[in-house]
């Protein structure tokens, strides 16, 4: 289930103020501003007012920043025992302006919203419960209090029965949708949905309809993140740091296309399946692009990577046990074949340095020149294989056009046949039109047949045939 975290302890003040201007507001003349929520499944326009940001306390429990509070794990230890600290409070605001995919620079869409208020002001009000916690606009919170730390926020006021659970919908209600100026980061979308089904044990139909989206497309995205906690599973050594989420906020693209390449393979083979998904996962990990992870396939160990790897590198994969055991049950089972161990080695070693990598300072010089040392070499094996993968699929695209292109005719030719017979009935083929095509199709098949003739020493039946039909020399 979602966290309680109770209520800040300058609640009562701060509820004792918004009950105040709420009431100041309701006596002033005119019209007063109001703003649009889902509360509890259905539409509630609630009042919005101005209060000094000194009363506002962040959400800790906002999706916008989950996977960020690992950055640093003893300020996040804090912040879960005690998220009302100002030592808490101020670690929220920092990471609300962090770029998530690069931590340690500055977001530029935070940049960018922070210059659009001192510019343009608010142009919509955020959300807060009557105890000054905010739903919605801890980023603009954050934003205004660098531009002036004693300025006010506009901000619509949730009911006074609003409970944490309310919180948790209203801000996904508002938040996660794909119109929203300022998007949750990849990692954080991912974590919302997991929250959604996992925790919260919501249907996939409910939660697709929630975040604007399908059910196949929430299907995918759970099981990316299934695969993203097997790596940091799996990058975990003794005493050394392990990968984080936020490491991975870059692989959106090829995370979906990995998902669309395993699912399609793994009806088919599921070792082939395996060997596909770690080939790809080690890419990733190695930070290749997009069109070269796509070259990746479940033969790309095999025929591609092992010619490129060291002695060294490939002694040190380990070898697969022969059998499994199933706990609790006292059997075993055959284990995954020696290719997806290999493959599986590799990406373990690959996880387990970058995460070496990615904690910077926190480890050890010597570890982190190892770690460099075996990323740059892999990333060299890597190169090599998917640049002569590459050349193979494009040169296979090429020797495929030409007999796709023919194949793609003979089905308009058979479609030809039955618009035929149609307009035979209704007495509508317009032969002149018809005989003019014909004419056409000649010249064509002669320059099929002329250019086959040329590249092919050998003609088969089909082109034999073709030949003599169009009287080709």
């Amino acid at each position: 289930m979602f966290t309680d975290f109770g209520t800040p302890p300058q609640a009562p003040h701060t509820r004792q103020l918004v009950e105040q201007r709420l009431e100041d507001r309701r006596e002033t003349n005119g019209v007063a501003e109001t703003l649009t929520v889902e509360w509890r499944g259905t539409q509630r326009h609630i009042e919005v007012i101005d209060v000094p940001l000194t009363t506002l306390a962040y959400n800790p429990g906002t999706h916008r920043i989950r996977a960020q509070r690992s950055l640093d794990p003893e300020r996040d230890a804090t912040l879960t025992d005690d998220p009302w600290s100002q030592e808490s409070q101020d670690y929220l605001r920092h990471l609300l302006t962090i770029r998530p995919s690069e931590p340690n620079k500055r977001d530029p869409d935070f940049e960018e919203l922070k210059a659009s208020l001192q510019l343009h002001k608010q142009n919509d009000p955020g959300l807060i419960t009557r105890d000054g916690v905010i739903v919605n606009g801890n980023t603009r919170c954050a934003a205004l209090h660098e531009i002036d730390p004693n300025s006010n926020m506009r901000v619509g006021v949730l009911p006074a029965s609003c409970t944490w659970q309310d919180i948790n919908d209203i801000e996904i209600s508002l938040q996660l949708r794909p119109d929203r100026r300022r998007d949750y980061s990849y990692i954080n979308r991912l974590l919302a949905i997991e929250e959604q089904r996992v925790h919260l044990n919501r249907e996939l139909p409910v939660i697709a309809a929630k975040f604007h989206t399908n059910v196949r497309s929430c299907e995918r995205d759970l099981w990316v993140l299934a695969q993203l906690r097997d790596l940091i599973e799996r990058s975990e050594t003794t005493g050394g740091p392990t990968l984080r989420l936020m490491d991975l906020e870059r692989s959106q693209e090829k995370l979906a296309e990995l998902y669309r390449a395993y699912i399609k393979e793994s009806s088919k083979n599921k070792d082939k399946a395996d060997l596909l998904k770690e080939a790809r996962l080690a890419a990733i990990v190695l930070d290749f692009s997009k069109t070269d992870v796509r070259y990746i396939d479940h033969d790309f160990q095999t025929r591609y990577l092992n010619r490129e790897l060291t002695d060294e590198m490939k002694d040190s994969e380990e070898a697969a046990p022969a059998t499994v055991s199933i706990p609790g049950l006292g059997r075993s089972v055959a284990a995954p074949g020696a290719d997806v161990a290999s493959a599986r080695a590799i990406t373990d070693k690959l996880i387990q340095a970058k995460a070496i990598e990615s904690a910077g300072a926190a480890a050890d010089i010597d570890q982190q020149l190892a770690a460099s040392k075996l990323i740059g070499d892999y990333r060299r094996a890597f190169n090599e294989a998917i640049e002569v993968a590459g050349r193979d699929t494009r040169l296979k695209k090429k020797r495929l056009a030409a007999p796709d292109r023919i194949t793609d005719a003979c089905k308009d030719l058979d479609q030809s046949v039955t618009d035929i017979v149609t307009a035979r009935g209704s007495a509508s083929l317009d032969e002149g039109a018809f005989d003019d095509a014909l004419s056409q199709l000649r010249q064509v098949l002669k320059k099929v047949v002329f250019e086959a003739n040329r590249s092919i020493e050998l003609p088969g039946e089909g082109l034999q045939w073709l030949s003599a039909a169009v009287e080709a020399k």
